[in-house]
């Protein structure tokens, strides 16, 4: 039977004995022992296997169709998510849309995209939903549900083939478990969910042989750039960073300023130099605790040894991060910042779509910056590396221990920019006793979880009453 012009066959030789031995001693990192490095990453990387998918899925060309469920599409991953709808509605749509209590932007965006399930965050929210969509005479009414029933059916919903979550905070944890169990592909912008509960995600997506495609601008940059990287190449991962609010402070200047002026540094904390993101994530940038996290989702997602991920300041945030390879080689991805581009491709991987966006420019740009970050400035670095290293249940503590610091900040009860990262070691040091590091089920994450915003709120309010010293809670 004659093929086609554009069939092939690829006969693969049996490898001589030299090429099995080379091929046997090839091993991640810069040891290149592969010793602290995760044999199954969550990401379709540095695996045989993941090179043949991303070669199969490659030649099927990008004429796909994909049907997505997007939890919190009303926040900016989830607006700029369905601004790639638009851009290419022949190959994506949308069947369920969850998010917080803007019933408005929420009907607004049911009457455009047509899901089959709306979601909301309360009863009250839902119904202002129904109302609104009623009196718009919207023709295809959704399934409209609220709370956590709501996400999860958002989540898994039959149809859509693709969960993206957008959901900021370890809210985001129990609608992707249950996604990954319908072997739904998840297009990753919460980090929490690997932060925390890696020791049981990462499990699940080897069960389920799902692709873990991550969707924040570091993390996607990595993931591009292991494209056609062979199993055992990756020497290293280099994290890039903007530096956030206060990069251009020395740590003297800085904690000067904290002890001087506490409210020009809330107001300066939580305003983004570069990036347009959610004030959580914003104040995670200027404590550097975001790039801290970053480090511990870098290493479920690819594997790497926590002494193989490496940070450096970039100002410019045009480059969004880098690996470097057995051979030295160092690759990195580029682009202007503009959290589309990496949204883009978690929902498109492995193709290129064609986008109407602006190109970059490096003559534009003049210059590109590095530098080493200040970790005696930004103590939250440490922090998280400590948490990583550690493991087990630690990194689940060290999030929530965050995240109920930084909302307290935001929230003006009092706590000093200072304050977060002395909260957050504490609650780290009264958890070692309770570390649990083997056979970890979602409850043990919850529960830690749980304990550590208990512990925060708790010392927090003894901090305030005796001053800069943390009593034990």
């Amino acid at each position: 039977m004659p093929t086609s012009a554009w069939s092939f066959t690829v006969t693969t030789p049996a490898p001589s004995s030299r090429q099995t031995c080379r091929h046997a001693v090839m091993k991640s990192g810069s040891k290149g022992t592969g010793e602290g490095w995760l044999e199954r990453p969550s990401a379709p990387v540095n695996s045989e296997a993941a090179a043949r998918l991303t070669l199969q899925e490659s030649l099927k060309g990008s004429s796909f169709k994909k049907r997505l469920s997007l939890l919190g599409s009303t926040g900016s991953i989830g607006t700029q998510t369905l601004e790639i709808v638009d851009a290419c509605p022949d190959n994506f749509e949308v069947d369920a849309l969850s998010a917080g209590n803007n019933a408005k932007l929420m009907a607004e965006q049911v009457l455009k995209y047509q899901p089959k399930v709306a979601s909301l965050a309360t009863a009250e929210a839902a119904a202002e939903l129904k109302e609104r969509l009623v009196a718009a005479g919207c023709q295809n009414m959704p399934e409209i549900l609220y709370g956590d029933e709501g996400i999860l059916a958002a989540a898994t919903i039959d149809s859509a083939d693709t969960v993206v979550t957008g959901i900021v905070g370890a809210a985001g944890l129990k609608p992707t478990i249950e996604a990954i169990k319908l072997k739904k592909d998840i297009a990753l912008a919460n980090k929490e969910t690997l932060i925390s509960g890696g020791p049981v995600i990462n499990p699940l997506v080897e069960e389920y042989g799902v692709n873990m495609l991550p969707a924040d601008s570091e993390h996607s940059a990595i993931f591009q750039c292991l494209q056609g990287v062979p199993p055992g190449g990756l020497r290293r991962i280099i994290l890039t960073a903007s530096g956030g609010a206060f990069r251009d402070f020395s740590k003297d200047e800085l904690f000067r300023l904290c002890q001087e002026d506490p409210r020009a540094v809330q107001a300066k904390a939580t305003t983004h130099p570069n990036w347009d993101m959610g004030a959580k994530i914003t104040l995670d940038s200027a404590t550097m605790m975001n790039k801290g996290l970053e480090v511990i989702e870098a290493h479920y997602l690819f594997g790497a040894s926590y002494d193989d991920i490496d940070i450096v300041i970039h100002p410019q945030s045009i480059v969004h991060s880098m690996v470097e390879t057995q051979d030295t080689s160092c690759l990195a991805q580029l682009g202007w910042a503009d959290m589309r581009l990496p949204l883009v491709y978690s929902v498109s991987w492995p193709h290129r779509l064609r986008m109407p966006y602006k190109p970059l420019d490096l003559a534009e740009l003049s210059k590109l910056t590095f530098a080493r970050p200040d970790v005696e400035k930004y103590p939250c670095i440490r922090l998280a590396y400590e948490a990583g290293r550690a493991g087990g249940t630690m990194t689940a503590v060290l999030n929530a221990a965050n995240e109920a610091a930084n909302e307290m900040f935001r929230a003006d009860v009092g706590l000093g920019f200072l304050d977060i990262p002395k909260l957050i070691e504490s609650a780290m040091e009264a958890h070692k006793n309770d570390l649990k590091l083997d056979d970890i089920s979602l409850d043990d994450i919850l529960s830690s979880d749980a304990w550590a915003r208990e512990y925060v709120d708790s010392a927090a309010q003894k901090l305030l009453k005796n001053g800069d010293k943390i009593l034990s809670v």
